[in-house]
């Protein structure tokens, strides 16, 4: 960003728009003024740094151990000689 910081005034958000805007700044833990100007950089392609993306970062560290799902898991291993001659 410049020295000197700009102001934007944007009219016209309809509350759809809002209510989503409000929702990704709290799902990534940022302001809502915070995440307007990344998207506007990135819509100018400033943007910085590559995007990150989080799609499937919430599923990283919860396996969770299940009896049924370990021995499917175990037929799927078993190597059948015949398929290897």
């Amino acid at each position: 960003m410049s020295a000197k910081a700009h102001q934007y005034t944007i009219r016209n958000v309809s509350p759809r728009l809002h209510r989503a805007l409000r929702a990704k700044a709290e799902e990534r833990g940022v302001s809502l003024n915070a995440l307007v100007v990344q998207a506007l950089e990135a819509e100018a392609g400033l943007e910085a740094q590559p995007r990150e993306h989080t799609d499937l970062d919430d599923l990283f560290g919860t396996w969770v151990h299940d009896k049924a799902v370990d021995r499917a898991l175990a037929e799927q291993r078993q190597v059948d000689p015949k398929d290897w001659p």
